[in-house]
């Protein structure tokens, strides 16, 4: 038998080869961390997939909706509403808004500017209004110097009471030297029309992915019904982040499975995939709570340091909850039997919540009002931005839709709203 220990150098003693090595290795994974580097890869490997996969995807969308040169050299060109004039029509310039209020007698409103651009330059036209009905009938209209005596015109979509931008780069009217926009409004709307300006825009690779940044990342005030579907961003976004995140999910999950079959790797497409999936749904939270911060930061500079009927004024139904005061002053003490109506189901529900504990009916569902058999004397009648409903003073008589009158006493009036009492 030779020497259990060999010496190759002085001072320098190396292990036999008949000594069990195995001690060694089982505490080598504890030394350079490769068995956690194995089990960490299959969801590093799953997120950087759908990192990818949602580059991908968007970088296609922009080859799909960009008309033409990604990186042009022309800058967006914007026009204030004090460089627009107000041809036809009627309304007012508004501090930085002109406010149409009414079209002319053939039901036509115009709102024009005088421009100098080449059309190969400018490829969409971007409207800047609010508040904007969904059943008005706008397009855009523009004359060049190719055809100085045609006026060209395009339909405007409608869309949450704001312009949608129209790209023009298909139209074949779209040429030469545009020497003229205008913005054309026709039939009659029940409110302003509030216009702040118009862009001439490129639609280079750069705006449309900045255009669909800010759709994602704008402020979303919530509604009484955000616990429901809040989503964040625009009311109207052209490419939505939950569809670019599925669209995403889709396709990192065929090639992590498609890597999968070829690495004979099946047992780590599990975690791969549960990492897509959840990275994904990070993503969106993340854009929900950054949502949350700022409501949250809004929450408060609306409500912090006021009491509680300051704070109901302030709100939303700021405006019914003023006009439920009145009409809670006038009610008497003991329970009533009040019906409530209003067009809108919210100011429906809300005010029967504000005269609680009264007996308060209304149809939660349906803009409906109450029976003439079920209503008798010494019921009350809450009126609040109802159409149909008519008083008649001099008669103490009410009547509603059409239907027979019945004697009515007027206790509270306010605009658009009223309380009456039955006789």
């Amino acid at each position: 038998m030779g020497d259990p220990i060999r010496t190759a150098n002085p001072g320098v003693h190396t292990l036999a080869a008949t000594e069990e090595p195995s001690r060694l290795a089982s505490i080598a994974p504890a030394i350079d961390g490769t068995d956690n580097l194995k089990v960490a890869s299959p969801y590093l490997k799953g997120a950087v997939l759908l990192i990818a996969a949602l580059v991908a995807c968007f970088l296609g969308y922009l080859a799909l909706v960009v008309p033409g040169k990604w990186f042009p050299r022309e800058a967006l060109r914007t026009w204030t509403a004090t460089q627009l004039s107000l041809t036809r029509g009627f309304g007012i310039l508004e501090g930085s808004e002109i406010v149409l209020t009414g079209v002319d007698a053939s039901g036509t409103a115009v709102i024009s500017l005088e421009t100098q651009f080449r059309s190969s330059d400018y490829r969409a036209i971007a409207w800047d209004a609010t508040q904007v009905p969904e059943q008005a009938n706008l397009r855009v209209l523009w004359r060049t110097d190719y055809a100085p005596g045609k006026l060209n015109s395009a339909p405007i979509v409608v869309a949450s009471g704001r312009l949608l931008p129209v790209t023009l780069a298909r139209d074949p009217n779209w040429v030469g030297r545009i020497s003229g926009i205008a913005l054309l409004v026709q039939g009659p709307f029940p409110g302003p029309l509030r216009v702040r300006g118009v862009a001439a825009k490129p639609m280079s690779a750069f705006e449309v992915a900045g255009d669909r940044l800010r759709e994602w990342l704008r402020f979303e005030p919530f509604t009484g019904t955000s616990m429901d579907n809040i989503a964040g961003g625009d009311d109207v976004q052209e490419l939505p982040l939950p569809v670019l995140l599925t669209l995403g999910v889709l396709v990192a999950a065929s090639i992590a499975f498609g890597l999968s079959r070829a690495r004979k790797s099946i047992a780590t497409l599990p975690a791969m995939l549960a990492a897509i999936f959840v990275t994904a749904w990070l993503v969106q939270d993340a854009r929900w709570f950054a949502n949350l911060a700022r409501q949250t930061r809004a929450t408060g500079e609306r409500y912090a340091g006021l009491d509680w009927r300051q704070q109901h004024l302030v709100a939303e139904d700021g405006a019914l909850f003023a006009f439920i005061e009145k009409v809670r002053a006038a009610l008497p003490l003991a329970p009533a039997r009040v019906f409530v109506v209003a067009d809108a189901h919210y100011f429906r529900d809300r005010a029967a919540y504000h005269l609680y504990p009264h007996n308060v009916l209304f149809d939660p569902y349906a803009n409906t009002m109450p029976d003439v058999a079920r209503v008798r004397p010494g019921d009350f009648i809450v009126v609040y931005q109802r159409r149909g409903v008519q008083y008649d003073p001099g008669g103490a008589r009410l009547r509603w839709d059409a239907g027979p009158p019945i004697s009515a006493e007027l206790v509270v009036s306010d605009a658009g709203s009223a309380l009456f009492r039955i006789r």
